[in-house]
């Protein structure tokens, strides 16, 4: 079985620059300028998140899915930032009703 470190090191296949084959995002509700991820591009700002490794094997287990059963070449990154997107235009439709309100609530 390959280390820890093995299973996360990026391959010269999942660097590639992959096309965006997902539609257009729906325009935004009136009065918002949210739009989707940004996708695979150079990213000027930077943010930590400190996860468990529970979660990080989650997310790459998400990945390995994606590729395999729906041809859709992301690297984690990318995952975690339409994750982000979905979630915060989930919140700015539905507000107090939202997943992430609930969620937040709860902990």
């Amino acid at each position: 079985m390959p280390a820890a470190d093995d299973l996360f090191r990026p391959t010269a296949a999942s660097l590639q620059a992959v096309p965006d084959p997902a539609p257009e995002q729906p325009a935004p509700a009136s009065g918002t300028t949210r739009k989707g991820s940004s996708g695979r591009v150079r990213h000027d700002e930077k943010m930590t998140v400190y996860i468990t490794s529970d979660e990080l094997m989650d997310i790459e287990h998400t990945r390995l899915v994606l590729r395999r059963e729906h041809g859709i070449a992301a690297d984690r990154g990318r995952v975690v930032r339409e994750a982000v997107a979905l979630v915060l235009a989930e919140f700015e439709a539905h507000g107090e009703d939202s997943a992430l309100v609930r969620r937040l609530r709860a902990r």
